[in-house]
């Protein structure tokens, strides 16, 4: 279960083409929770602890059952089986190897692919394989460099971006290339540069690991302002 959009030099590949026209929408990847909503805290062994804000009025069936699996412990003591510099750190796979992970319903669901939230660095999505359906595997962007040039690219694959857009993506790097093809449903409000280091380690050939990175914990907490 991997994700089927990745970059080459001068190019761009995916899982299809698709509309991803984000011109007029308001995006609020980057607002912060509300006084008591519930976040999740992600607790890696030897790295620390990355704090996330979950979007359930854009993705009700992804975060409930997000929130689910939390709750259950299933993502204790996994690993982040992939992780490739400068796109993505993933896990939440029972087997460790990308072809494991379930729902807490046992069986996948519908994508809920939201105009209002984009794979700038930080955020957080479920990884699919070609079913198209969310289980528990999921990733968190850890983002490049956008320029002009790759939103040029992203024309031909009927991908486009408001000013609005261009200008966040400009800022706060991230993966366009994704947009439109995966559930989006979360973003790191603390401890992004915990994901990054984890976005430096060494991997072998297939992008995994080689010294396990650990998911100690999730737990389901408030969030309140500091």
């Amino acid at each position: 279960m991997l994700l089927c959009g990745v970059m080459l030099a001068g190019g761009v590949t995916g899982c299809g083409k698709k509309e991803a026209s984000l011109s007029e929408e308001k995006i609020i990847n980057y607002d912060m929770p509300a006084e008591g909503e519930k976040i999740v805290e992600l607790n890696i062994k030897d790295y620390g602890t990355v704090k996330i804000r979950l979007f359930a009025e854009e993705c009700p069936k992804a975060v409930e059952n997000f929130l689910g699996l939390v709750e259950q412990k299933y993502y204790d003591e996994l690993i982040f089986h992939r992780v490739v510099k400068d796109f993505v750190i993933q896990g939440g796979d029972p087997k460790g190897n990308g072809t494991g992970g379930e729902s807490m319903w046992g069986t996948g669901f519908k994508q809920e692919i939201s105009s209002k939230l984009c794979h700038f660095e930080g955020a957080l999505a479920y990884a699919v394989a070609s079913d198209k359906l969310n289980n528990s595997q999921f990733y968190i962007v850890t983002g490049d460099t956008v320029t002009e040039q790759t939103f040029e690219q992203l024309k031909a694959y009927g991908k486009t971006y408001s000013d609005q857009v261009k200008q966040m993506y400009y800022e706060h790097g991230g993966q366009p290339y994704l947009d439109g093809d995966y559930t989006v449903f979360g973003q790191v409000i603390e401890g992004l540069d915990i994901c990054k280091k984890i976005n430096d380690v060494a991997v072998d050939s297939k992008s995994k690991p080689k010294e396990q990175v650990t998911i100690e914990s999730m737990k389901v907490t408030e969030y309140h302002a500091q």
